[in-house]
């Protein structure tokens, strides 16, 4: 017998499976059929998950401890000279610094 609060987890991991609308400002979400090349699909949109990162800007100074996690694809791809970063929040030192 399940408990009653595993069948309400694995409901709530489905929801986390990727949908087009989070590729908006990906670079890749010119490959979910916003080109004309007849591609239709981003290649990592099937193996996508959402996933908790803190977003920090090129423009930013340490510490980061105070940002709030969002959702983001697992697979985000951003490009430019006003871009985000989006940081794995086990990648943030106990003083708020960014490590690799």
């Amino acid at each position: 017998m399940q408990r009653k609060g595993m069948e309400d987890k694995r409901l709530f991991d489905v929801k986390l499976l990727m949908d087009r609308k989070h590729c908006q400002g990906c670079n890749n979400n010119f490959y979910n059929g916003n080109n004309s090349l007849g591609v239709s699909e981003c290649f990592s949109l099937t193996s996508a998950k959402l996933v908790s990162r803190i977003p920090v800007g090129h423009w930013e100074n340490p510490p980061y401890l105070n940002k709030k996690k969002i959702k983001v694809p697992s697979c985000w791809h951003e490009e430019g000279p006003n871009c985000t970063h989006y940081v794995d929040p086990q990648n943030i030192d106990s003083h708020g610094y960014w490590r690799k």
